[in-house]
C-alpha cells in the first residue's frame, strides 16, 4: 500500500523560511510598488491602466534581484478598476515566476465568511491574486484572521498583522492599555501563532512602522520574541533612517525588512537609476 500523501504545511517550505533566505542572500530591503498619481506624472506616465502596468513592470525589473520582497500597494492598483486589478495580478504573477517574493499591502480584516473569502482571494493555491504574503487588520480581534492564519499556514504562504503604526491616530487605538496596550496583545498574539512553524522565521509577521520612536519600550514590547518578520514601511520619504530602524528595534533588528516606497521610485523611470537608489538603501541598511 502506498504511504498516505503528507499534508501541505509539511511538503512545502514556509513563508518564514523563504524570507529568511531571502533576507539572507538579498539583504533587509522591501520595495513599495506605489503606482501614486504623482509618480505616474513625474514618469511621463498616464494615470490610467496603461500607465500603471509600466510603472509597475519597470519597478519590479528595477529591483526585483536586490530586494527580499516587493509589496504593491493595493489600493493603487484598486482605484483604477478591473483594469487596474488586472494589472496587479500580471505583477504577482511575473514576480511569482521570477522567484521574487511578493507582499500584497492590502490590509484586510473582517469576520467569518467575509475573512474566509479574503484569505480565498489573496493566499490560496490557484487565485488570481496570490501572493506570497499579505497584510492583515487586526482591529475586529486578532481570533477574527483565523481564516487567513490558517490558510497561509497549510499553502507555505503569510502574513503581516498591523501592529504598531506611525500615524497620529493609531495611538489612540493602539497604545490603550498602557501596559496591556491593544499593541502588546496583538504582538504576543503573533509570538503564539508562530510556534507552529519551524527554523529561525515564522510566518506570521507584524507592520511596525519605522518611525514610531520610543513607543516599542515605553509600551514594553518585546518584537524579538515574536520570531517572525517586521514590515517596517516609513524608510526615506516618511523620514526614518536606517540608523533609526537599528535604534528602534533594538534586538528584533535582524528581524526587520527595512521598506522603502517613493524613496526609491523617484528615482524612476530609468532601470538604472531605479536600482541606484535600491542598492544606496540596501547598503544603509546593511551597515546600520
Amino acid at each position: 500500500m502506498p504511504e498516505p500523501e503528507a499534508p501541505a504545511t509539511a511538503r512545502r517550505e514556509s513563508f518564514g523560511s523563504r524570507l529568511g533566505k531571502a533576507m539572507a542572500e538579498r539583504g533587509p530591503l522591501c520595495v513599495g510598488i506605489d503606482p501614486h498619481p504623482a509618480l505616474l506624472k513625474d514618469w511621463g506616465l498616464d494615470d490610467d491602466a496603461a500607465g500603471l502596468r509600466r510603472f509597475s513592470l519597470t519597478a519590479l525589473e528595477a529591483v526585483g534581484s536586490l530586494a527580499a520582497a516587493v509589496k504593491p500597494q493595493v489600493a493603487l492598483y484598486e482605484r483604477h478598476g478591473s483594469a487596474g486589478m488586472a494589472v496587479l495580478e500580471e505583477i504577482l504573477a511575473v514576480a511569482r515566476d521570477e522567484g521574487v517574493l511578493t507582499i500584497a499591502d492590502a490590509k484586510r480584516g473582517d469576520i467569518g465568511s467575509t475573512m474566509a473569502a479574503y484569505a480565498d482571494a489573496w493566499l490560496r493555491d490557484g487565485s488570481s491574486l496570490a501572493a506570497d504574503s499579505v497584510t492583515l487588520s487586526p482591529y475586529l480581534g486578532f481570533e477574527s484572521l483565523r481564516p487567513a492564519l490558517d490558510l497561509a499556514a497549510e499553502h507555505g504562504r503569510g502574513v503581516f498583522v498591523l501592529a504598531l503604526t506611525s500615524n497620529p491616530e493609531g495611538a489612540s487605538v493602539q497604545h490603550v492599555g498602557g501596559d496591556d496596550s491593544v499593541a502588546r496583545r496583538i504582538v504576543e498574539a503573533a509570538s503564539g501563532e508562530n510556534i507552529r512553524y519551524g527554523g529561525t522565521l515564522g510566518s506570521v509577521g507584524l507592520v511596525v512602522g519605522a518611525t514610531v520612536g520610543n513607543a516599542l519600550s515605553s509600551l514594553n514590547l518585546d518584537l524579538a520574541s515574536v520570531r517572525g518578520p517586521i514590515l517596517a514601511p516609513g524608510l526615506g520619504a516618511q523620514g526614518a533612517t536606517p540608523a533609526d530602524l537599528r535604534r528602534t528595534f533594538g534586538p528584533a533588528y535582524g528581524q526587520v525588512l527595512g521598506t522603502s516606497s517613493r524613496d526609491i521610485l523617484k528615482a524612476g523611470p530609468g532601470l538604472t537609476s531605479l536600482r541606484d537608489a535600491a542598492l544606496a538603501t540596501l547598503e544603509g541598511l546593511r551597515a546600520a
